[in-house]
């Protein structure tokens, strides 16, 4: 949930994500006729997931090949189910089979290179008048084992998906991952956060738009703060006070990728 795996711009990527922070590192690495998978691409994981959890929960068999109709996905994920949003949903397919990801996270104590896309395959099925009937993908292996297995699985707040800022989703996924419900909250300095969001803007970009979120207090569920101290910004986050009831409501399954 919260390294660099995804590009933050809604713009075209093909730069690749190069990271580094102490043992840990992660190469991302796109195709020019797609671009790099987006993190508004992986809200596809994030349903595919929720249907794993929902599966086993209710003790039906499970599978790494899924299938479901544009509008069963467009809907779980908060768009529009006109013909542009399928055009963009199967885009956002052919990112993540294409997007190529290396890393040693999980990997530190194997002396081995993890290599991986994020759907192995993906097909449209059409009818004899080649009508849209559906969409079909293959899961990898290890996101498959990784949904299931509930130490490595996050709730998250529906309201998630109308965030629109790239940066706005990906540090909704630091502060979940970190700060959980913790009373205490959790925080970072700007410069931390700058390195692990493999962001291409310039520091100065980076921090103003950080300054603007904790103005905006858009992550759903958190109070979002800014510390000043040896001329350094550190961004502070506690779990805001809300009504339990409400909140298990709107809540969903996310697979935590770190």
């Amino acid at each position: 949930m919260t390294w660099p795996f995804f590009s933050l711009a809604k713009s075209r990527r093909v730069t690749p994500i190069d990271f580094r922070m102490g043992e840990t590192w992660i190469s991302v690495e796109a195709v020019p006729e797609h671009g790099m998978a987006t993190i508004w691409d992986a809200d596809i994981l994030i349903w595919a997931a929720s249907q794993l959890i929902e599966a086993r929960n209710a003790g039906r068999p499970t599978s790494r090949i899924m299938a479901a109709t544009p509008h069963a996905i467009l809907t779980y994920i908060g768009r529009g189910t006109g013909r542009d949003n399928y055009d963009r949903l199967k885009a956002a397919f052919d990112r993540l089979q294409s997007t190529s990801v290396a890393t040693s996270i999980r990997q530190q104590h194997q002396r081995r290179r993890h290599r991986f896309s994020w759907i192995n395959e993906w097909q449209e099925q059409l009818d004899l008048n080649g009508k849209p009937l559906g969409l079909q993908m293959i899961l990898p292996d290890w996101f498959y084992a990784g949904v299931l297995e509930r130490g490595l699985v996050l709730s998250i707040d529906r309201a998630y998906f109308g965030l629109t800022g790239g940066l706005e989703r990906w540090l909704y996924r630091v502060v979940r991952k970190h700060g959980g419900r913790q009373s205490h909250g959790w925080s970072f300095d700007f410069e931390h956060l700058y390195l692990k969001s493999g962001s291409l803007s310039p520091m100065k970009r980076f921090a103003f738009e950080l300054r603007a979120i904790v103005e905006r207090q858009s992550l759903p569920g958190y109070v979002l703060s800014i510390d000043k101290a040896f001329r350094r910004e550190r961004l502070s986050f506690v779990p805001a006070p809300v009504d339990s009831f409400e909140t298990a409501a709107r809540r969903l399954n996310l697979p935590a990728c770190g």
